[in-house]
């Protein structure tokens, strides 16, 4: 038996400071451009400036992408477009700089981490420091057996843990999460599935490389056999990661927890991070305060998951390609909001008061 108590993230985390959003909003009411103008980034520089507490608010000046890497035995089922075990080669290439992560981080001058979990290959084919977290070698295939034991799956929540307190001890100001694995949608449609209540058809989607419709049915059938295995547990999220979940998403359920201990704001990416975002609010139910939804991309399971969190994506790109890069996407987005609530001017004194004394004048009742 597990001897973490996840009780204790309800009480470590607390809500972005309401009284910086307060005065985030009325800094936006005095400034030139009207308020409402501008759209979400004006919800967004708000948010950010809570999150980070000050106004106004501090640009976004370390930014990093993380992803979890790993491995699924259910991917042997052919529910995967890539063959079973094939997520080396995308770490591979995402370490090498020819993954599209890699491209846009170049761009973006953004580093990109990864932090091996559960990858199907030996740990010596990559550095120390992409596989010092490793729990194990692939996951179990949940159709069948648990993914994880009660004990590896703690271990990797906990690992989760440490990559968030390392981020934040190190300077990063937001996160980018994402995931590199070869059948991780089939867990996290399977965990959103268990904890909306919902079938197997209403989030099977067609994976970060569209899948034919024969593996899509084989697909829904892994993720229905799934969910009778995950029912009986669903009051216990760390059993539940255990049975139906695996390495790389359970550290990812712990690293969006702690990074909401830590104040550290992150921008989700696809089905996968979403699915350990509703497992993390089961949790702690303050934890999404400190999350945005970067994009929708089109995965159903991500849809009813974003939607049960209350995260409206920012962007509808269609990007499915996974590995942080439709979150990515999102980042030149939310850096614009803070830099526009940060540095548009505000109106002239003046201005303000006869605006205000004209408000005043057409809300006076008339007198005889």
């Amino acid at each position: 038996m597990s001897s973490l108590n996840l009780d204790d993230f309800t009480d470590l985390i607390e809500r972005p400071d309401g009284g910086v959003r307060r005065d985030a909003e009325a800094r936006r009411e005095r400034q030139i451009v009207p308020p409402g103008a501008l759209g979400r980034l004006d919800e967004l520089g708000e948010w950010l400036a809570a999150a980070r507490g000050t106004v106004p608010v501090r640009p976004v000046e370390r930014p990093r992408v993380v992803l979890f890497a790993g491995d699924h035995g259910v991917a042997e089922l052919g529910v995967s477009a890539r063959p079973a075990g094939g997520a080396e080669q995308l770490v591979r290439a995402v370490l090498e700089g020819a993954g599209p992560v890699s491209v846009l981080a170049r761009r973006l001058e953004v580093p990109v981490r990864v932090v091996d979990m559960a990858l199907d290959c030996e740990p010596d084919v990559f550095p120390k420091d992409v596989t010092r977290h490793r729990v194990r070698r692939g996951s179990g295939r949940i159709d069948i057996e648990d993914a994880l034991t009660v004990e590896e799956a703690e271990a990797a929540l906990l690992a989760g843990v440490a990559v968030a307190d390392e981020e934040a001890d190190s300077g990063t100001d937001l996160v980018v999460l994402g995931d590199v694995s070869v059948g991780g949608t089939t867990p996290a449609a399977v965990l959103i599935a268990a904890l909306c209540g919902t079938d197997a058809s209403v989030v099977t989607g067609r994976g970060g490389v569209a899948i034919d419709d024969l593996a899509w049915m084989r697909k829904c059938a892994a993720i229905r056999d799934a969910l009778r295995r995950a029912r009986p547990v669903l009051g216990d999220q760390l059993q539940l990661l255990a049975a139906v979940g695996g390495a790389d998403l359970a550290a990812m359920t712990g690293f969006l927890l702690q990074c909401a201990v830590r104040k550290l704001p992150v921008i989700l990416d696809g089905v996968v991070a979403a699915a350990c975002a509703l497992v993390a609010q089961r949790v702690a139910f303050r934890a999404p305060d400190w999350w945005l939804a970067g994009h929708d991309s089109g995965e159903p399971g991500q849809a009813k998951a974003l939607d049960r969190m209350a995260l409206e994506p920012l962007l509808e790109q269609g990007v499915k390609v996974g590995e942080g890069v439709g979150a990515l996407l999102a980042l030149p987005l939310v850096r614009a909001a803070a830099a526009l609530a940060a540095e548009l001017p505000e109106k002239p004194a003046a201005e303000e008061t006869a605006g205000a004394e004209a408000a005043q004048a057409v809300e006076a009742p008339e007198t005889e």
